[in-house]
């Protein structure tokens, strides 16, 4: 902003030497006006010679038209030339010199008139774009430094309002996501101390179990049968908080805001396409998206065009690279997308695992990824009423989601 504020106050400098240097060049005073007097002096004769009345108001230098019919043909106290028309003699006066002033205040006008013009579009862009830009730069800063709190002022600026609506979810959610985060952590925090203090029960009698029986405390064999059905007792007590505590993990490790509306299918798609139709064409990948009639679907649009593109990124990811292939079904109250590529190389036995949470199949050595994605395709998919399923064919992955449509 300091820099355009420079920018404004180095053009009305400008503007203010240009103007008095237009000044210093056309003063206001007087100009000769020889040539345009012996133009007006030959119009002044020819109107004579048509025998047409002469009106002085319509020239600029000529003051006085005189005949010689009263004998003082030649005495006047301003410059004159005579002429000779139709056989009569005239007297035909002038002035030399005329004023600029007129010429000068026009020049003038014009340049203040476009000074205040310029300078207004100036301020407009000041104020309407450049100051919510600058407003809203100092973003990335505070998500950087964590200050999530503060929303976002509205701006009257027609040109970033929806861009700050934007950036303001985008705080919001990244603020719930941290909050979320923070009460996530308290809950398993407490929750493993919980269960570990649990566990010192069953774990201190198994060790106690098996002391005497290592040390040989049992002479009788029931005893001995009692002890080792006690240590089995105590295991399976053991193993039940073990699984209390993968299911709290399992459970709460993630939350989705899903808000489902009317949306049409093509909408969902044409975003899809826009954003890998350019990026499969740079990896030589043959892209289609198969015919198909629109219709309208019942799901969150945001969260379905998160599924699509997690499927989208494994079909990539773990494809041949030779074509995607997007096909749309119809079932009575169900749109079926299916998203399949060529080239997979998953083991049948694995494709029940694909969908849990944090597993990695055997064909994703030496490529990036924490084995969510298709988890959380799971996790929306039933969040809007809906499925997800994939199956292999012939060397082929063909994931499909089962999304709810208006009827």
């Amino acid at each position: 902003m300091k820099s355009y504020d420079k920018i404004i106050t180095l053009f009305a400098l400008i503007f203010i030497v240009i103007l008095f240097a237009v000044n210093l060049i056309f003063p206001k005073d007087q100009a000769d006006s020889s040539g345009l007097f012996r133009v007006e002096t030959n119009r002044v004769v020819q109107e004579i010679t048509a025998g047409n009345e002469i009106n002085i108001s319509n020239y600029y230098t000529i003051t006085g038209v005189y005949d010689d019919r009263n004998g003082n043909l030649y005495v006047s106290d301003s410059p004159y030339v005579i002429r000779e028309v139709n056989g009569k003699f005239y007297r035909i006066e002038y002035r030399t010199e005329r004023s600029n002033n007129s010429i000068i205040n026009f020049v003038n006008g014009i340049f203040i008139l476009l000074f205040f013009i310029i300078f207004g579009i100036l301020l407009y862009i000041r104020q309407a774009i450049l100051k919510p830009f600058n407003e809203i730069s100092e973003l990335p800063y505070m998500l950087a430094k964590r200050n999530l709190s503060v929303p976002l002022k509205e701006t009257r600026s027609h040109y970033f309002g929806k861009f700050i609506w934007g950036l303001d979810m985008l705080r919001e959610e990244l603020e719930n996501s941290r909050q979320r985060e923070l009460k996530t952590a308290k809950e398993e925090k407490t929750a493993i101390l919980s269960i570990s203090h649990d566990l010192k029960t069953p774990l201190a009698a198994i060790k106690l179990y098996a002391k005497a029986i290592s040390d040989n405390l049992y002479s009788d064999e029931n005893k001995r049968r009692s002890a080792a059905e006690n240590i089995n007792k105590k295991a399976d007590e053991t193993e039940c908080y073990v699984n209390e505590l993968i299911g709290r993990i399992n459970n709460d490790f993630m939350k989705f805001h899903v808000e489902s509306k009317e949306v049409y299918l093509s909408v969902i798609l044409k975003r899809i396409k826009k954003y890998y139709s350019e990026k499969l064409k740079l990896l030589g990948t043959n892209f289609i998206i198969a015919d198909h009639t629109d219709c309208l679907l019942i799901c969150d649009p945001d969260r379905m065009e998160e599924v699509l593109q997690n499927i989208m990124e494994n079909a990539v990811k773990y494809g041949d690279g030779k074509f995607i292939r997007i096909d749309i079904y119809d079932e009575e109250y169900y749109k079926l997308i299916v998203i399949s590529n060529s080239g997979c190389t998953l083991p049948d036995t694995e494709l029940p695992h694909i969908f849990d949470s944090f597993w990695r199949g055997s064909n994703t050595d030496g490529k990036a990824g924490n084995g969510l994605g298709l988890y959380i395709c799971r996790r929306l998919m039933n969040e809007m009423n809906g499925d997800i399923f994939a199956e292999i064919k012939n060397g082929m992955m063909y994931v499909t989601a089962v999304c709810p449509k208006l009827t």
